[in-house]
């Protein structure tokens, strides 16, 4: 079965497989002392041009609290989007992990926060009444897959540090919108000055695993322990670290992000051949959202499973992954076919 469901729901991608498979040959040391893990740490400084600290995780959820916890402390809240995933996505692991108040604050029509938005909740700092705000949360690629540019990433950084707050980048599907902008990881994240990034993996093809990349030093003193409180730190890290050594070695993560970008567009060039389809968000990465007649949804999923994102207009979200084929797209727009006649 292919789904446009999520790309959570492709496999892993063969040199990841083949990264795990020489990973199991020896017997290491654990908790991350290992040499291939510290080999990685140090590919991580060299791809994003810093002295960065990373920390390896299980899973996005885990990154997002790790990467939060560490910039937080529990009188503290933190503003984010209002379509963003560690305010709908997540439970309430990240405010019960730390102890803060999230406020969502309205996104514009692409799930982009502004800084006209943001500047607007920077309020009642000092007031022991209130939750200080400490944190900006963005995500990149946003829920829509909209892409922030690095101008916009700019500004929205040098507003935060201009009032005391660090910036949190979840990038789950960070890879994507590095693509869609056709620069490196540096660019959109050392050069723009953020404090913190949620680099996702297993969206892009890895079998699991999330790094915590920490660009801002002040935040070390504090983050290992965390890593540990928040009960992510893997025995045998070497098993996530082996992934994004082969993700980032020769620019693997590029060749899944632009072919599941590209599988987006043809997806999105089918869809439009329909009058009864109408696209509600720009394809910029790997994701096409649109609202198609309900009475499709059922024999579609039958065979394509995706989303309903709202259900009052029956808008959907069809997510393409590295493993989505044009063959796949073809049968998809098939199968539309098929339901007209």
């Amino acid at each position: 079965m292919k789904s446009f469901a999520s790309d959570n729901y492709a496999g892993v991608m063969p040199e990841i497989m083949q990264a795990l498979q020489k990973a199991n040959d020896q017997h290491a040391r654990s908790y991350g002392a290992d040499e291939l893990t510290q080999n990685t740490i140090k590919l991580f400084k060299e791809v994003f041009g810093a002295d960065v600290a990373v920390y390896f995780v299980f899973n996005g959820t885990g990154a997002n609290v790790l990467s939060i916890s560490s910039t937080t402390q529990s009188y503290n809240s933190v503003l984010c989007a209002d379509i963003s995933h560690i305010y709908n996505d997540e439970s309430s692991a990240p405010e019960t992990f730390t102890g803060c108040r999230f406020f969502p604050l309205p996104s514009n029509i692409n799930g982009k926060l502004d800084v006209a938005t943001v500047k607007e909740r920077l309020i009642r700092k000092g007031d022991i009444h209130y939750p200080q705000t400490k944190l900006l949360s963005l995500t990149q690629t946003t829920e829509y897959g909209t892409v922030y540019s690095a101008d916009e990433i700019k500004a929205l950084t040098e507003l935060a540090h201009d009032n005391g707050l660090y910036v949190h980048v979840d990038g789950s599907r960070f890879f994507n919108a590095a693509a869609s902008l056709g620069c490196g990881l540096k660019e959109i994240s050392t050069d723009c000055g953020i404090d913190i990034l949620s680099l996702g993996g297993t969206k892009a093809g890895m079998m699991f695993g999330e790094a915590v990349v920490v660009f801002n030093k002040a935040l070390n003193e504090h983050i290992a322990y965390k890593h540990k409180q928040v009960i992510q730190l893997a025995s045998k890290t070497r098993f996530i670290a082996a992934q994004f050594d082969a993700m980032l070695r020769n620019e693997l993560w590029q060749k899944s992000a632009l072919h599941s970008n590209k599988m987006a567009q043809l997806l999105y060039r089918e869809l439009l051949k329909h009058a009864e389809v109408k696209m509600t968000r720009p394809v910029q990465a790997n994701v096409v959202f649109a609202t198609i007649p309900i009475e499709w949804n059922e024999p579609l999923q039958e065979k394509f499973p995706f989303y309903v994102w709202k259900d009052p207009t029956n808008e959907v979200r069809l997510m393409c992954a590295f493993d989505t084929t044009e063959e796949d797209i073809a049968l998809f727009a098939g199968a539309i076919e098929n339901i007209k006649k």
